[in-house]
């Protein structure tokens, strides 16, 4: 009680004096708050964060975090609409020259939606292009028989699904790598990674639609020019992450990336519609005498 004395005598000795209750702690937290609600503390507010911010994203989080053996785990990687997915193609299709397609399209919300459809889509394309690109081949000789060629879809499945997976996982785990040797190094995540890659092969779906024109020399200036068009995308999108790593390194990596892009390319183009022709076996005339002959064609 003697501090209440204390504080008594001092009020009775300065009548004017400023008196504080215990409410105003709470008046004073709200005028500060109100004060970094004031214009130009906004955006500092937006990327710093607030603690109700902080609150809400980790409440968040909470919820969409799920096991990874549920739907609700994949459900997060296919949360994307149409507008983007158009919007990543698009950046896929014209690579805009000092723009990474990661941090310009692909930070933001990474997908798996777009590169699985862009793969099955390819694969389907690639597997009915090449028949029927053996059919106009072939078209007008008396001996061929069309078979369709189902193999074909499980071949190109096993191929593109297995290059937009490995390529991608395999160069994760180098840049993760490198990234503990030399600090500098930029180190993006494996979905970005895969994302990357399977927008990378939108382009090949209308090539490959058109390498059914039975023209050798209209089929390579496709080729290169699909591979030119994704190849930017690769290059453009990793050149940052290694740069600052040996040159030779980076120089490495950077070719690796693309002769195994050019090498998917190459072999789909050889393999599915660049098909060596067929030795068909000469038909057999009987004769009535007994004898047979084997006309040459």
């Amino acid at each position: 009680f003697a501090e209440f004395d204390d504080a008594a005598n001092l009020l009775a000795a300065n009548p004017d004096a400023t008196t504080i209750s215990i409410d105003e702690p709470a008046e004073i937290s709200k005028n500060q708050h109100g004060r970094l609600q004031e214009p130009g503390r906004e955006e500092d507010d937006e990327l710093l964060g607030t603690d109700d911010s902080d609150k809400t994203e980790l409440l968040a989080g909470q919820k969409k975090s799920a096991p990874f053996w549920t739907f609700d785990y994949y459900q997060m990687f296919f949360d994307v609409d149409t507008y983007q997915v158009l919007d990543r193609i698009k950046g896929s299709v014209f690579p805009v020259p000092g723009k990474n397609f990661v941090r310009l399209y692909i930070r933001s919300n990474p997908d798996l939606y777009g590169p699985f459809w862009i793969c099955a889509t390819l694969v389907f394309t690639i597997a009915v292009s090449g028949n029927l690109s053996n059919f106009f081949i072939h078209l007008g000789k008396p001996t061929y028989h069309y078979v369709p060629e189902f193999r074909k879809v499980s071949i190109a499945a096993t191929a593109i699904y297995a290059y937009a997976w490995l390529v991608p996982l395999a160069l994760w785990g180098f840049l993760m790598w490198r990234n503990s040797k030399v600090m500098n190094i930029v180190s993006y995540s494996f979905l970005e990674i895969v994302c990357v890659y399977g927008y990378s092969l939108f382009i090949y779906i209308p090539t490959a639609i058109l390498w059914i024109i039975p023209q050798k020399v209209v089929r390579w200036v496709l080729v290169m020019f699909s591979l030119c068009l994704s190849g930017s995308v690769l290059v453009m999108t990793f050149w940052p992450a290694v740069r600052d790593d040996n040159r030779r390194i980076a120089l490495a990596t950077v070719g690796t990336i693309v002769l195994l892009h050019a090498l998917l390319a190459v072999g789909c183009l050889a393999y599915f519609f660049d098909a060596p022709e067929l030795d068909f076996p000469a038909p057999i005339i009987p004769v009535h005498n007994g004898t047979t002959i084997i006309t040459k064609s």
